[in-house]
């Protein structure tokens, strides 16, 4: 038994795929601002000089990083029903990936040197001055290959917001093909898209790295 290969399903879907990769895309981005502003604000607080900020900070990361995120979406859902799919999906997306990316930076920041630090101590430098002119530009300098490499990975799982009705571009998929039984022309569509988006971008990132000296 031989499968006849509908291509003109693949071309009259391709609008609606693309429409789906509209929200995906914008999931992405949101997602990926989301979590860098949030991750070096984890970073920075894991570094107070009180347990009292570190201990809640650290527990609460570990918790982010060892759930799945489908089990997140579906509970944040559940709690916050009445929030757009949406909100909820790239809040999630970006704690998520939040959790990971603080340990980037901090991993950025612990690379700043020590006498560095020390000369603004001895410059009489302010510790607000001190973040924001001298170890926060180098520390995002040095990892943002990382950041860009993490997007990636939120791309490539953005299919999970389907289980809380985003239509996103494979649910959009798997619905063309269940009204068509075309499910391997759309799945497959769904995938040289992704391939198109993804593999570009990966191969700025290795630039990226290269010039940066990683």
């Amino acid at each position: 038994m031989t499968y006849d290969w509908d291509w003109g399903a693949m071309g009259d879907a391709l609008p609606l795929l693309l429409k789906g990769f509209e929200t995906t895309l914008l999931a992405t981005v949101l997602g990926t601002l989301l979590a860098a502003v949030l991750g070096l604000v984890v970073a920075v607080l894991g570094r107070a000089p009180t347990r009292l900020v570190t201990v809640p900070v650290r527990a609460v990361t570990e918790f982010v990083r060892s759930t799945p995120m489908l089990v997140q979406l579906v509970g944040a859902y559940a709690i916050f029903n009445t929030v757009e799919p949406l909100v909820i999906g790239v809040a999630v997306l970006g704690i998520h990936y939040a959790s990971y990316v603080s340990e980037v930076y901090r991993a950025g920041i612990d690379a700043v040197p020590k006498g560095q630090w020390e000369a603004c101590r001895a410059l009489s430098m302010s510790p607000r001055r001190t973040w924001q002119a001298v170890v926060l530009p180098q520390a995002v300098r040095n990892v943002l290959p990382a950041l860009g490499n993490y997007g990636i990975s939120m791309f490539k799982e953005t299919p999970y917001l389907a289980v809380i009705t985003v239509p996103e571009m494979v649910s959009q998929a798997r619905e063309y093909g269940a009204t068509h039984f075309v499910y391997a022309e759309m799945f497959t569509l769904a995938g040289l898209i992704f391939l198109a988006a993804s593999y570009p971008t990966s191969l700025l990132m290795r630039k990226l790295e290269k010039r940066l000296g990683h």
